[in-house]
């Protein structure tokens, strides 16, 4: 079974810098044309500006996707550039401190907007045209599409200071198995990704603002180090490849055998 996504286009959210980004590029390198999605349409801009002014597999667009007109905009920009889709991975996610015990505290509103319902309405938008394509080509045996969330293992651990990203981690757990059943009759695929701590733009941040932090992480992992943001992208390549046919519902953890061992206190992300 090949691991291949040669010819498939996909839509990578988040993909101005970080996980996302690795993901995108990741794809472009294995023979996908991608439409790189993200609020910061500058960075996009930065990144990859000189490449999708060429005519090839690599197209970008800024935008709020919290806003459902700007999800419809980018189906129609990605369909226009590249006729079709194949792949979504919901790389965008925020990561926020909360006070358990604070009543007015809106973060939990605010990471279940970002992190579940814009993932969750976009996963719905791009079904239905996923579904579309498969009634245009009856012939196409293969699964219709995929569909990958990014998660955390932070949905399984209990740390009062990540109540808000845990509660939307975890939501996102749930919606992809339930998109998962809704969506197996249609053969579009829904799996999740659940990391510990991979060096993202965020996690380098925090490692920036203390010194002691990139320590307390590796003495927490059995293999003492943090992901590398490319070491996700080839997981992500995996479900999304006919490879993962049979694989449906699935959040497949890569955490460096944090979940294994996890203290409560130690940060996860």
């Amino acid at each position: 079974m090949s691991f291949s996504i040669e010819g498939r286009t996909a839509i990578v959210t988040g993909a101005a810098n970080g996980v996302g980004l690795a993901i995108a590029r990741h794809f472009v390198a294995n023979g996908a044309n991608v439409m790189f999605a993200d609020i910061d349409e500058d960075r996009l801009e930065k990144e990859i500006g000189e490449e999708a002014r060429k005519e090839g597999p690599v197209r970008y667009f800024g935008g709020d996707l919290r806003e459902r007109l700007t999800i419809a905009n980018l189906l129609s920009a990605t369909i226009d550039a590249f006729d079709r889709i194949d792949i979504l991975v919901n790389a965008s996610r925020q990561c926020l401190r909360s006070d358990p015990l604070a009543a007015d505290d809106g973060t939990v509103e605010e990471l279940l907007q970002q992190n579940l319902m814009t993932s969750l309405r976009l996963s719905q938008a791009v079904a239905r045209r996923m579904i579309q394509q498969a009634e245009r080509d009856e012939s196409d045996a293969r699964s219709v599409g995929a569909i990958v969330n990014l998660s955390s293992i932070a949905a399984r651990r209990s740390q009062p200071e990540l109540l808000a990203y845990s509660i939307s981690t975890a939501a996102v757990d749930q919606m992809t198995r339930a998109l998962a059943v809704a969506l197996a009759p249609h053969r579009i695929r829904v799996n999740a990704l659940a990391f510990g701590s991979v060096m993202s733009a965020s996690l380098r941040g925090q490692i920036r603002e203390h010194d002691d932090y990139r320590d307390e992480i590796r003495d927490n992992t059995p293999l003492s180090r943090i992901a590398a943001p490319g070491e996700l992208a080839e997981a992500a390549q995996f479900l999304a490849s006919d490879g993962a046919a049979f694989m449906t519902g699935q959040v497949v953890t890569i955490d460096g055998g944090r979940s294994l061992v996890d203290v409560v206190a130690a940060p996860a992300h």
